[in-house]
């Protein structure tokens, strides 16, 4: 595979480029919490953030944002639509109220947070094309730099292609051994699209496997580095989240080494379709 770093991006299918590692700021208190978690991410060398409207943090993102003296166009960040402001005119709205927290006049991406419009995210409430089309409009106001969706299988995917004009740039899904989409992998492959992987580190559930701590040996590593490497060498861009300053640096620190192939399908083998966050398949 090709060599990647700590400064290495994705290009994505518009031209922006993704770094390839970011820091996910999902039940990140606001205030403190949020903006050291943020300011330490951005001085161990983080240049992506990842925050959305439902986290109720994008005040303190955005404040650690600022104070970080790292100039805005070297960082980033990402946040995304809630499902309750679906809809072509709330979400028009929506981009407005989140950029004002952050205090930012664009975001790099905005993305559709669920695949349905109700506050559950079992349930489905389809306004998938209202919302795609002022995501679009979004984008070419130069709001959000590229635009994309999250949660979306390939049934949602397939979907999109009868009624968008701006494909997604990005998939941002659950994704970790024991949640191993490759058929979902594949097809954003096969249509330009990256997929953004949250939760490799299975919220720490998975973190003691007896396959992944013989692996962590091998290569004198953590549990959480070889997972994090597992989705970066899938050609994903990974987000974990710490709130801890040297676990926060200890994630950043997977570009010196390379799992084998072998440990590649021992990992992959994992799999036992673990949704720890929603399930998005059953909804229409």
């Amino acid at each position: 595979m090709l060599k990647i770093n700590i400064n290495s991006k994705i290009v994505l299918n518009n031209g922006i480029k993704m770094p390839v590692i970011g820091l996910g700021t999902y039940k990140s208190e606001d205030g403190e919490q949020v903006v050291n978690e943020v300011k330490w991410a951005l001085q161990a060398g983080y240049r992506l953030i990842d925050t959305a409207k439902i986290y109720r943090n994008e005040k303190g993102v955005g404040q650690a944002l600022k104070e970080s003296g790292i100039p805005r166009e070297e960082i980033f960040v990402t946040t995304k639509l809630w499902n309750t402001d679906q809809g072509y005119e709330n979400t028009l709205l929506a981009i407005d109220a989140s950029l004002a927290k952050l205090g930012l006049t664009y975001v790099d991406l905005y993305l559709v947070h669920w695949p349905t419009a109700s506050g559950d995210e079992t349930l489905s409430l389809n306004k998938r094309e209202e919302t795609w089309r002022a995501m679009e409009e979004i984008y070419k106001s130069g709001k959000a730099q590229a635009i994309g969706v999250s949660n979306y299988t390939i049934k949602h995917l397939q979907e999109m292609k009868r009624y968008m004009v701006v494909p997604p740039a990005v998939n941002q899904v659950e994704f970790n051994p024991f949640l191993y989409q490759k058929e979902l992998l594949d097809y954003c492959k096969q249509n330009n699209i990256v997929l953004e992987a949250y939760r490799p580190l299975t919220n720490g559930k998975k973190l003691d496997n007896e396959v992944i701590k013989k692996i962590a040996k091998k290569y004198n590593k953590t549990n959480a580095q070889v997972l994090i490497r597992f989705s970066l060498q899938n050609g994903c861009v990974v987000i974990p989240k710490s709130v801890h300053k040297e676990r926060i640096e200890e994630n950043l620190n997977v570009f010196d080494f390379e799992l084998s192939v072998g440990d590649m399908e021992a990992l992959s083998a994992l799999n036992e379709n673990l949704h720890l966050c929603g399930d998005p398949t059953n909804l229409e």
